[in-house]
This record gives structure tokens, sequence and C-alpha cells, in this order.
């Protein structure tokens, strides 16, 4: 089977907190939030496990933190990635969200 990703993928568990965005007359609002890891991640998406994924083309909000304890020995929380998204696979076992360009990186504090 040949490789059809062209972004090169890791395998890295991220916390992040998933939100379900919702669009009421142009009034974005935020609902349903899952706490999940990321399994594998690239610079356009990623794979969260998980036994109840959303259903695809479910529009997404998620914070994920960078835990740079394990990367330079650095203290306390790493910083935050903010980026929305929509998923683009639901499986049994969890769903891949494709992210949007649009992102912010925050400091830990902000968390």
């Amino acid at each position: 089977m040949t490789e059809r990703r062209k972004l090169e993928r890791f395998k890295l568990s991220l916390p992040a907190r998933i939100e379900v965005v919702t669009q009421r007359r142009d009034v974005e609002e935020t609902t349903h939030a899952l706490n999940l890891v990321t399994e594998n991640i690239c610079s356009g998406g990623a794979f969260f496990r998980t036994l109840s994924p959303l259903p695809e083309g479910t529009e997404v909000k998620i914070d994920m933190v960078l835990n740079l304890d394990r990367i330079r020995g650095l203290e306390g929380k790493g910083p935050l990635i903010r980026v929305c998204g929509t998923v683009l696979r639901s499986e049994p076992t969890g769903m891949a969200i494709c992210f949007c360009k649009d992102y912010e990186i925050l400091p830990s504090s902000y968390a």
C-alpha cells in the first residue's frame, strides 16, 4: 500500500481539550468538551484515540499542551497550542481531525 500522506506524522501523546463548535445566527458557541490525548500528529492534523468519536464534519476547537519537561528538562506546563479543525474520519477506536491553517501558541499561564 502506498503512503498517501504529504506531511510527516509523529507518534506523540499531547493532552488535548476538544470542544464542539456550533454556529447560531453569526454567533459561535462551544459545547461538549472532550479531554483526550493525541496518538499521532502532523502539521495538518492529528488522530485522537477515543471510544466516543465525533461525527465526520464536526467543527471543533482544540487546545493542546506541549510537555517540554520531556524535551528539555524544563519545569511547569509547556506552551498551549490553540487550533480549530474538522473531524475528517471517525472510526470505532478514534477520530482524525484536520487542522485549520490558523493557530495560536500561547504561554502556559494562559491555560
